[in-house]
């Protein structure tokens, strides 16, 4: 017996915990024939995808960066930099209910309800909410890959486990794609004053919100022939005018809005007069770090990029 995560669209069946939202694991028997037997791989099903364990950050963060990150943060128990998720599947519940998995009752009354990805985000530790990325990114990947790009032929899944769509007609075969995005945190000395201050920007993709307004970091996707320091240059030149030095990776986190891996970077302010590119934003500036507007939230790469520069000057 094994174990598949439910999913609809970006929401996942979850159960009320005392430590809040988790998602359930619904018993799946997965096919003897398939596991065994390459013959008897089935044909491609949409809406069913497996899932790559997902190591938590203590596989590659050193000691004094996981006690920082994670002190007085547990989730069921578990540190969340000690969390890793086992390869499990994905599927979705028209899937679910088309081949008859049982799947626990979802009421107002039951605990069990389809919660939104973002929400997860806040709460799930990092290894598991990257597994659940993965799910979307697939599932979604599965769906919009049924046909040949090069010949329009219906595409059949890879037998030996391989992830990608092949086309039976001329054999082309077709991979998840990952988008490659940068993300900037930006600081300076107050020009006054000298207190730290970072870069944050209000744009138009958060759409209309209630006061008080989210602003997030410069961010934007790689173009075909550019380094990622490249990207970074080129993408907060075009949004705010400003250049920049001191340009550093710091880390990276899976974004399935529509199929990204997003890659943090720092960097100092060199010089420029902000200037925003109005199509993208509605307004940006250098905000003190002792007073900053609302930002992202906890568990999204742009929160632990301002998270990191608040502690390093000594802010909670």
């Amino acid at each position: 017996m094994t174990c598949a995560f439910i999913f609809s669209d970006d929401t996942v069946l979850c159960r009320q915990t005392p430590e809040g939202w988790w998602p359930w694991h619904v018993d799946y028997l997965a096919s003897a024939a398939a596991a065994t037997d390459d013959a008897a791989v089935p044909a491609y099903q949409l809406g069913c995808v497996t899932l790559l364990e997902s190591l938590a950050p203590s596989h590659w963060q050193a000691d004094d960066n996981r006690h920082n990150a994670n002190a007085n943060n547990t989730t069921l128990d578990k540190p969340t930099h000690a969390f890793t998720a086992c390869a499990t599947f994905a599927m979705t519940y028209e899937y679910a209910t088309a081949h008859h998995i049982a799947l626990p009752l979802v009421a107002e009354s039951s605990g069990n309800a389809f919660i939104p990805y973002r929400q997860l985000l806040t709460q799930l530790p990092m290894a598991l909410s990257d597994q659940l990325s993965q799910a979307i990114q697939l599932l979604r990947w599965q769906a919009d890959t049924q046909f040949c790009s090069r010949c329009a032929s219906p595409v059949v899944h890879a037998r030996l486990g391989e992830r990608a769509m092949v086309c039976p007609t001329c054999k082309l075969r077709q991979y998840p794609r990952v988008q490659p995005c940068i993300i900037t945190a930006i600081t300076r000395p107050n020009p006054q004053t000298g207190a730290m201050q970072i870069l944050l920007a209000h744009h138009h993709r958060y759409g209309q919100q209630k006061q008080p307004l989210q602003y997030g970091l410069i961010a934007g996707f790689v173009e075909v022939g550019e380094s990622l320091e490249h990207a970074v240059v080129r993408e907060v030149y075009e949004e705010v005018n400003i250049h920049l030095t001191n340009i550093r990776y710091v880390s990276s986190q899976p974004w399935p809005y529509p199929s990204n891996l997003m890659l943090g970077f720092r960097a100092t302010y060199a010089g420029g007069e902000l200037m925003i590119q109005e199509d993208e934003l509605s307004h940006a500036d250098f905000f003190d770090l002792s007073s900053l507007p609302k930002i992202p939230a906890k568990g999204s790469i742009a929160y632990e990029l301002i998270e990191q520069i608040l502690r390093e000057q000594g802010m909670a």
